[in-house]
Formats: C-alpha cells, sequence, structure tokens
C-alpha cells in the first residue's frame, strides 16, 4: 500500500544538504540527486566540511550539475571557522590562514588580516591573534611549523574540521584530521573544531536561513558527521543510503548518530514518510512487521525494501539499548535487512 500524507520536506522551512556522497561523487552528481533537489521548494544551503574550495568554486560546480545555486547557498566549515573567530578575537585581527584558497577568503570576508605561512616565516616579529586550520592540497610541514609556533605562543586556534582521511580519486588521503593533530602533537593543545560532527556549521546554515534549528532538516551519507553534527545543533537529521554509511553501520550507531529518518535516496525528501512503529513486541513499517526472537528474526509479513530496512533497524537499536542483543549478534541479523552493503 503506498504511503499517503504531506510529504517529508513539508515538515520543515527549510534543508540543510551534504555534498559528497549525497549531491555528488567526485565530479559526478548522485543518480536521482539534481532533479530531486530542483523539485523541492524549500530554501536549501548545501554544508560542507571541505575547507580548501571556496563556496562560487563549490556553486560552480553544482550548476554545472544542472542546480540553480549561488554562492550564498553554500556553508563551508573555513566560513564556520571565522564567523567563531570573529567572536573570539578583535575585530581586524591577524589571522595565520592554513589551508586552500577557501580558508584565505573567508577570514577577509570577516574583515581579518590574513598573515600567510610565507609571511610569517619571512617576518618573525609577525605576531597572530588566531590560528585558521583548514585542508589544503598543498600545506606542507613547514605550513604546520607556523601553525604550531603560533598556537605556542597563545593564538587562538581554530580548525575547520578533523576528518581523518579524504577520498580523492586515486584513493584514501590523509585528511585536515591527520594535519591538525601534527599540531596538536607538537603544541599539547586543542583548537576549537567548528565542521561536522561539531554544531557551529549546521548554526551558521540555520543564521543564514534566519529559520530555528528545530526548523530546518540536516541530509548527509555520514554518521559520525552529518548526523552527529544535526543531532549536536538540534537538528533533526535524514541519512540517504546513497554513500559512506549503510543500514549495518547504522544499527549499531549510538543515540548520538542516529538519524530521525532514513532514506533510500534525495527522491523520498518529496515523498510520504512511513516511520517504524511498535505493536507490542512487533515493529511495524508500512507492509513489513517483523521482531526478534531467540536472536533470530521473525518476520510476521515483508514490506518494501526500505520498510524492513527502517522496521529492522528499530528493532534492532531496541534491543541494543535494552540490552537483550549484543553488537555481534545484531551484526549477523542485518544482511537480511541491508539491501544496500
Amino acid at each position: 500500500m503506498p504511503a499517503s500524507g504531506p510529504h517529508l520536506v513539508d515538515r520543515y522551512a527549510a534543508v540543510v544538504c551534504d555534498l559528497d556522497g549525497v549531491v555528488y561523487r567526485g565530479p559526478d552528481a548522485v543518480e536521482h540527486a539534481v532533479s530531486a533537489l530542483s523539485a523541492l521548494t524549500v530554501p536549501i544551503v548545501y554544508a560542507t566540511n571541505n575547507a580548501s574550495r571556496p563556496p562560487d568554486e563549490v556553486a560552480g560546480h553544482l550548476t554545472d550539475l544542472g542546480l540553480h545555486v549561488r554562492a550564498r547557498d553554500v556553508a563551508t566549515s573555513s566560513q564556520a571557522g571565522a564567523a567563531v573567530l570573529r567572536d573570539l578575537v578583535p575585530a581586524g585581527s591577524k589571522i595565520l590562514a592554513i589551508g586552500g584558497i577557501g580558508v584565505r577568503e573567508a577570514l577577509q570576508h570577516q574583515g581579518f588580516e590574513v598573515a600567510t605561512p610565507e609571511q610569517t616565516r619571512e617576518a618573525l616579529d609577525h605576531v597572530v591573534a588566531g590560528v585558521l586550520q583548514g585542508y589544503g592540497a598543498a600545506v606542507t610541514a613547514a605550513d604546520l611549523s607556523e601553525a604550531a609556533y603560533a598556537v605556542a605562543a597563545g593564538a587562538v586556534w581554530v580548525a575547520t574540521n578533523t576528518d581523518a582521511t579524504l577520498p580523492t580519486h586515486r584513493g584514501t588521503a590523509p585528511g585536515n584530521g591527520t594535519l591538525v593533530a601534527a599540531v596538536q602533537r607538537a603544541t599539547g593543545q586543542e583548537p576549537r573544531v567548528v565542521g561536522k560532527p561539531y554544531a557551529p556549521l549546521y548554526e551558521l546554515c540555520a543564521a543564514r536561513l534566519e529559520e530555528a534549528p528545530a526548523r530546518v532538516l540536516a541530509v548527509g551519507d555520514r554518521l559520525d558527521t552529518d548526523i552527529a553534527g544535526a543531532v549536536a545543533a538540534g537538528m533533526d537529521s535524514a541519512l540517504v543510503l546513497t554513500g559512506i554509511d549503510s543500514v549495518t553501520t547504522l544499527v549499531s550507531a549510538p543515540a548520538a548518530m542516529r538519524p530521525t529518518y532514513l532514506l533510500e535516496d534525495l527522491r523520498s525528501l518529496s515523498a510520504a514518510y512511513v516511520p517504524a512503529e511498535t505493536d507490542y513486541s512487533w515493529w511495524v513499517c508500512g507492509q513489513d512487521r517483523r521482531r526478534v526472537v531467540d536472536g533470530a528474526w521473525e518476520v510476521a509479513s515483508k514490506g518494501t525494501t526500505i520498510e524492513a530496512a527502517r522496521a529492522g533497524v528499530a528493532c534492532l537499536h531496541e534491543a541494543l539499548d535494552l540490552g537483550d542483543l549484543d553488537d555481534d549478534a545484531v551484526q549477523r541479523l542485518v544482511p537480511e535487512i541491508d539491501a544496500w552493503q
């Protein structure tokens, strides 16, 4: 029986959408993403932990894919970092920029005087009030040394994100978190982190949309960044199964990484949402009705693939939270409900 009722997105005033794994993979659009996003009638802000690219470059990429996006519709962790620094140091302060052009442009937009690592190396009397550290493909060990010297001297240190890895067309490369860890090791200090899974990037998006976080839906493909960041910011969230995380990883996620909704892809935003609900000892979603008995599935009726996933995840989360099953037992039950493995 098809779902009826209002579309999922109609519950919210706006959407904050992740990019990699949700809208595109590398240079190419995720299947259905462009048409699904173009069909939405609420404002969308695209939020990315990628600190190296400026918003107009990201907007150009999205426009090339067929979306109508302005630079203002893109929020980066560099912008969130510069906004946080605005509240921590005097206006117009000199800030050391570590990373790509996106870091420098974000600082300039907030009215800071930008110092590059080359400038602080050449003029030892350069004193900076803060350091904004983001990813850049050309960041060197010498640049990290300048960051360490500044932090050790008392500069306020903000990191755009601490993603340990970065997916590239050749495989997995060290991400900004690896570079931040080098400065941490050298200084013994901890940065303020603004990108997902922390709240500031999502808070920046909500402010730009002029909406309370509770009226905004965050959409992403990663539990440890997109969904955890939404939980931290007080936003509802939707996990789409087009990127990194799957039903398999979701069933073991702690409460702080659990999404409000589970979606096949972005088309589900413009459809009625059928949640999983309890019926005595059963979990039910649409036509799917199941429970776990003696460590095995008991299925009274099978629904669609997504209905089975929603009912199954809810059932296994309950079992884990109550201590009825351990994670090993849960993982043995996952294959039947994870068609996206």
